[in-house]
């Protein structure tokens, strides 16, 4: 199954819908070691996302990824607008072409795990997005010859696994690492919300 410009509008579009669907937990899990607002910025910015796409001409699945990563930057607040601004962006400019492959699409997402760790500093154990993101790009790779559903629903297990994860993990990065030990027994919200993001595709591409 290619990944073309129709599919990717459809994963971001699912992506906005999902993340307004759980705006309010992801805000739950944002106040028990956060600033309590990662489910209103992020719903607040896949909205916008939603807004800068609608009528845009596109020629390449990089040009709409990036698009969405700029707006994310610009209307996101906190952490997370820039973190997912720069995944994006950075996956975007490594897709240069209408279509791409599975193996591709993995590759590019590679790209954007690394953008986000050089933005963070951060390494898997830390209780934060990457412990979702890192398992789910290297779940999807290992699987990218399956297919993009396979891949997809990989990356949906692995970045849930990695999310329940986050539990027991002392933060070490973030508002979260303020807390010390108190951070413990407590979902990353990142984490959390990088797992609905690979979900959407996951769905998207089940639904092709």
């Amino acid at each position: 199954m290619p990944v073309d410009i129709p599919l990717t509008r459809a994963w971001i579009a699912r992506v906005a819908e999902t993340i307004a669907d759980q705006a309010d937990y992801l805000t739950q899990l944002d106040s028990a070691i956060g600033d309590a607002d990662h489910g209103v910025n992020m719903s607040r910015g896949f909205g916008a996302v939603t807004d800068a796409l609608a009528g845009l001409e596109v020629a390449t699945v990089g040009d709409l990824l990036v698009k969405v990563g700029t707006t994310l930057v610009s209307r996101v607040g906190g952490a997370s607008g820039p973190l997912y601004g720069t995944a994006f962006r950075a996956i975007g400019k490594e897709l240069a072409e209408a279509t791409v492959d599975t193996a591709r699409l993995g590759t590019a997402l590679r790209t954007g795990l690394e953008a986000v760790q050089k933005l963070g500093a951060a390494v898997p154990g830390d209780k934060t997005i990457v412990d979702a993101f890192e398992p789910a790009v290297a779940a999807f790779q290992a699987a990218a010859d399956q297919g993009l559903a396979a891949a997809a629903l990989a990356a949906a297990e692995a970045a849930q696994e990695g999310m329940r994860g986050t539990i027991p993990l002392q933060a070490r990065k973030g508002r979260a690492s303020y807390l010390g030990p108190r951070s413990v027994g407590h979902q990353d919200p990142g984490a959390t919300s990088t797992w609905l993001i690979f979900r959407s595709l996951a769905d998207v591409a089940g639904d092709a």
